[in-house]
């Protein structure tokens, strides 16, 4: 009897996962795309800004940097897909971020995540983005 093996899922079925929690986060549900990440996923925001570093696990990403970035933010950063680029289990999201800082200034970031699923979640990520802009971002008021 054969043994079960993991659930694969494609590299189109990833693209379409990650497409899906955007349209959801498009139409005011930001924490849609949170959710298809792994409970335990190993994600690193480069540079050496305040939220830089490696998280290990998804609330520790969400309370570490989305929720610092997010209170800093009037609304929310509305994404913009750019370019998904996809080979078996590895993922590259390549999206435009915009929206205001807090303070009325224009906010607008091109991001890059580079990202590999397991069995539909995304179990590692590296999130690249413009850390100068982050920098500005984060010297504004915590509210």
């Amino acid at each position: 009897m054969k043994q079960p093996k993991d659930n694969i899922v494609s590299a189109e079925q990833n693209r379409k996962i990650v497409e899906d929690a955007v349209a959801e986060w498009r139409a005011g549900n930001p924490e849609a795309f949170y959710k298809i990440l792994d409970d335990d996923v190993l994600w690193t925001v480069i540079g050496s800004t305040e939220v830089s570093g490696t998280y290990t696990s998804r609330q520790a990403f969400i309370d570490g940097a989305v929720r610092k970035i997010g209170n800093r933010v009037d609304g929310q950063v509305k994404p913009e897909i750019v370019d998904i680029v996809t080979e078996g289990d590895r993922l590259v999201f390549r999206w435009d971020g915009s929206g205001r800082m807090a303070d009325g200034t224009p906010y607008h970031n091109r991001y890059s995540w580079a990202m590999t699923f397991k069995n539909g979640k995304v179990v590692e990520g590296t999130a690249y983005l413009d850390t100068a802009l982050v920098n500005t971002l984060m010297a504004l008021p915590n509210p």
